[in-house]
This record gives C-alpha cells, sequence and structure tokens, in this order.
C-alpha cells in the first residue's frame, strides 16, 4: 500500500484516472488526425510516442501530441500512408474478386486474409517502435522482427485492434476515443519487449 501514489491536496481523481483522460484526448485527436486517411500511420505513431512519453514523465497532452505532430511531419509520413492505403485497397480489391466466385476464390481469400492480417500486426508494431518518429523503413523491418519474434505481442496487437473495432462498432462515437487506448496498448506491446 506505501508504493501507491497518493492524491495531491485539491486533485479530485488519481493519477491513473488523470492517465486514462490524458489517453481519451489523445485518442480524439489522433482520431481527427486520421481523417485524411494518408496521415493515419503518423497520427498514430505520434500517439504511441506522446503516450510512451507518459511512462517517462512527459506529459500526455493533446498539446504535446501537436508539438510533436508538428516536428514530424514530412514526405516519409505521408509515403507510409500512401503505402497502408494502397495495400488496404489491395486486399479490399482480392477480397473482392474472391468473393466474385473465381476458381479457387475459397484458398486464395485465405491466403489474402492472412496476408493482411500480418500486415497490420507489422504495420502497427511499426507505429509503435519509435524509430517511426524519423525512419519508417527502419520501423517496419524492426516491427517484422519483433512480429515473428514475439508471437504473444502480435497477438496482443491483434486483440487490441479487435477490442478498438468492437467498441467502435458498439457504440459509434466511441470510434473518436478508440485510437488513444490503441496507441497505448501499442506503446505498451513495445515497451514490453525491452
Amino acid at each position: 500500500m506505501s508504493g501507491m501514489q497518493t492524491r495531491e491536496p485539491g486533485e479530485v481523481f488519481g493519477p491513473r484516472m488523470t492517465l486514462f483522460a490524458d489517453v481519451l484526448s489523445v485518442g480524439v485527436v489522433t482520431a481527427v488526425m486520421c481523417l485524411p486517411v494518408v496521415t493515419v500511420p503518423a497520427a498514430l505513431s505520434t500517439a504511441c510516442a506522446v503516450l510512451r512519453g507518459a511512462g517517462e514523465g512527459q506529459p500526455a497532452t493533446a498539446g504535446r501530441y501537436f508539438a510533436v505532430l508538428r516536428r514530424r511531419l514530412r514526405a516519409g509520413d505521408v509515403a507510409a500512408g500512401l503505402v497502408a492505403l494502397a495495400g488496404a485497397l489491395l486486399l479490399v480489391a482480392d477480397l473482392a474478386l474472391a468473393g466474385a466466385g473465381l476458381p479457387g476464390a475459397p484458398l486464395f481469400a485465405v491466403v489474402a486474409a492472412a496476408i493482411g492480417v500480418g500486415a497490420l500486426v507489422v504495420g502497427l508494431r511499426a507505429c509503435a517502435r519509435p524509430e517511426s518518429l524519423s525512419d519508417w523503413p527502419a520501423a517496419v523491418r524492426e516491427a517484422a522482427r519483433d512480429a515473428v519474434r514475439d508471437i504473444g505481442g502480435s497477438g496482443l496487437v491483434l486483440l487490441a485492434v479487435a477490442t478498438a473495432a468492437l467498441c467502435a462498432w458498439m457504440l459509434v462515437p466511441l470510434a473518436f476515443l478508440a485510437p488513444g487506448p490503441l496507441a497505448m496498448a501499442l506503446a505498451a506491446i513495445d515497451v514490453r519487449r525491452s
């Protein structure tokens, strides 16, 4: 009990509730920054960096989020967004072709879905890596290694995505809050490896 943090005088909620509120505020600004679609990797990577910094005593606020995002936006972030968008569109087109009744469609659909899930795990793990703030290719290489070496962590990434999707599906306004807890989960999965 003596190791628990106590409330400051006049503080209504404890530090855990403050972190929860910060995660939700970062989630809202991340959702807004994801609206242009090509900014999804940069926005999620910034959210992971801001929330990882909360463990190091830095504030996890929307203001810090925008400061980090402003410093890091570059052509590589837009390229990463375009690659992610092209991959998602290719997967949707492949699954639509498989649904059209082509020969071998069931096997093709399973293989395409497996490749899509693998790419999603690697992409999300790359967003959580610190290297993603400055070097996307290095972040993707390390994320691919992590995805293979840490199967449990990859399962946790899929579980976090499923939870975020389920929350957004059950109550649509939660879709604007879901990126915060998702980024927190991704950052925690990355930190647990070290």
